[in-house]
This record gives structure tokens, sequence and C-alpha cells, in this order.
């Protein structure tokens, strides 16, 4: 006689291998169900755990798998979140560019009539940046590095972000009064690019010091040629 469907319920639940496999068939099941956080949560801790990785490790050598892991998410809502591992590369760069340019914006607003004085400020706190204990460069120039292709969407990030900050320095060497202030602000763009990537070279306590003598002795010579 056929058994009931309570009956086989009971011996499946009863046998130690059919409830191994549905504990797992559960675990699976509550990683996949849609995620009771907040969207702005689940997306905010993915890009978290990325970003540390990416930087500490490279983005390369990162994939989503450990994404995933580090994260306890399910892959289902990186990918809702970041259809590509790309998407989450050039997330991770965005929210570096955001932070970087709140800093900055926050440094020429006190020195809106002195631009001398707001070179100087900038370089102090990039000189801070490089002292870090966990610092490990740019991120921007680390990705760049690590993409060879010039259409890649991280590359293409990356690069706007240099643009962005040789254009900044040229509109602060442009109140300077000086006789060629391109010049300058493409002297002072090689000055911190070349800081980010050199920062092995500089102790913490020696980088500050160094930018802004660096500072010093291209200003004099700016305004020299006049």
């Amino acid at each position: 006689m056929p058994s009931s469907p309570a009956s086989r319920l009971s011996r499946t639940a009863s046998s130690p291998g059919h409830a191994g496999a549905a504990s797992k068939r559960s675990s699976k099941a509550k990683l996949d169900a849609p995620s009771a956080e907040p969207t702005a949560d689940v997306r905010g801790r993915i890009l978290d755990t990325a970003s540390a990785l990416f930087y500490e490790r490279g983005v390369r050598a990162v994939g989503v798998d450990l994404v995933v892991q580090e994260a306890a998410v399910a892959k289902t809502s990186l990918y809702r979140y970041f259809p590509t591992k790309d998407d989450l590369i050039v997330a991770f760069l965005e929210r570096e560019d955001v932070e970087f340019w709140g800093q900055w914006d926050g440094v020429a607003a006190q020195h809106a009539d002195d631009p001398a004085g707001e070179l100087a400020a900038h370089l102090r706190w990039i000189g801070e940046r490089l002292a870090r204990a966990n610092y490990r460069g740019c991120p921007q120039i680390n990705v760049a590095a690590e993409f060879a292709e010039q259409d890649h969407p991280a590359r293409q990030v990356s690069q706007r972000h240099m643009q962005a900050l040789r254009g900044r320095l040229l509109a602060i060497t442009k109140r300077l009064g000086i006789a060629k202030p391109d010049a300058l602000a493409a002297q002072l763009a090689v000055l911190v690019n070349g800081a980010f990537v050199s920062s092995a070279l500089l102790s913490p306590e020696e980088a500050t010091g160094v930018l802004l003598g660096a500072l010093k002795a291209l200003l004099a010579g700016a305004r020299a040629s006049r």
C-alpha cells in the first residue's frame, strides 16, 4: 500500500541524509530569498566589502565569489545591484572620487581668496593621506594600471579623475596671476600623482614636508618667469 504524504514526509525528515539535504536547501533558500534589509544597506555592505578588498589586493585579484563570502550575501544580491564585476569596480572608484573631492572642496572653501595658501593646504592633507599606515596608493591610479584597455569603464573613471585634478589645479594657478598657469598646473599634477605612487619612498614624517618644499620651488619658478 502506498504510504501517505504525511508518512513519507515523516520518514524523510527522520533520515540523516535527507535531513542534511533539507538543511542545505533551507540555508540556500535563505540566502537566495530577497533580503529583509533595506536596499541601501545591502548594496552598501557589498560595496564596502568590495572596496576594502579591491584596495588591499587589487581589483583583478578579487573575484565576486570572495566579495559574496566576505559580505555574507547571496550572489544573486550582488548581481541585483551590480550586474557585472566592472559595475562594482566603477562604483568603488566613483565613491572614492566623491570622498576625495569632498575633502578637496572642504579645504578649498577655507582659502577662497588665497590660491597659494589653498595649494599648500591641499598638499598638507595629501601628505597626511600618504602617511596613513594602511595607505596603498591612489585607487584611481592603481586601477588604471591594472587595465591596459583604454575603453575599459574603470580606466575611463580613472582618467576622468586625473583630468579633473589637473582642471582644478589650473583653476587655482590662474588665480595666482602668473604668466604660465597651464605649465604650473601640469607640474603640480605630476607632483601630486607622483606622490601617490611614490609613498613607499617617503617616510610618514617627511611626506608633507617634501610636497610643500616642491610646491615652494615650483611657485618661485613660476613667479620668476612673469
